[in-house]
């Protein structure tokens, strides 16, 4: 079994542990996924002051949010680490979005008591067919790119990691990286155009 494989094969099973309530497997995916959604929450709140709520409030608010939603079994589709990763991005975006209005809106009262500001930033998780709809679209669009090399750029670059970032993962020129973005772009740009 490869590295790939077992690592696939764990996250699965924590996957089912976690729709049981099993806090060691959340802690296990948490481990796993916690500086992930971390830097994704960096990038996302951008040049918001840092007070008391800061990246890794909102990545594990993110994560409690979809431990307890797939406790619930709120999620049709989940099955693997591709799922998995889409839900936390999409929850940990979505959280982020949401602080960065709520600062726009409120700068001089944010900030001062962490747990209050998480709790009355209202944050419209995703509801299961929209997660589902968008865990579909996401194999639809990777299936259209025929080289493992375009499907690990566009991985990183849907993980929400820069040309710079990418490069230096998968041992490409920084300048490689883009133009491999741009050809990603034309075949997703001809596939929906014809879809």
């Amino acid at each position: 079994m490869t590295v790939d494989s077992q690592s696939e094969a764990s996250v699965t099973h924590w996957l089912n542990a976690i729709k049981v309530g099993d806090a060691d497997a959340a802690a296990e995916l948490w481990e796993r996924y916690a500086l992930r959604l971390i830097r994704l929450a960096n990038r996302k709140l951008g040049a918001v002051p840092r007070g008391a709520t800061d990246e890794e409030d909102v990545a594990l608010s993110a994560f409690d949010s979809f431990c307890r939603r797939a406790e619930q079994q709120q999620f049709g589709r989940l099955e693997d680490r591709h799922d998995l990763w889409q839900l936390l991005a999409l929850i940990t975006v979505r959280k982020s979005i949401n602080v960065v209005r709520h600062e726009q809106r409120n700068p001089a009262g944010f900030g001062h008591n962490r747990q209050a500001d998480l709790d009355t930033v209202p944050c419209p998780e995703p509801t299961p067919e929209l997660a589902a709809s968008l865990i579909d679209q996401h194999t639809w669009l990777m299936d259209q790119l025929d080289e493992p090399e375009l499907k690990q750029v566009a991985g990183y670059r849907l993980q929400g990691y820069r040309d710079e970032e990418i490069a230096r993962f998968v041992g490409f020129t920084r300048r490689t990286v883009q133009r491999k973005l741009q050809r990603i772009r034309k075949i997703l740009s001809a596939e929906l155009d014809w879809a």
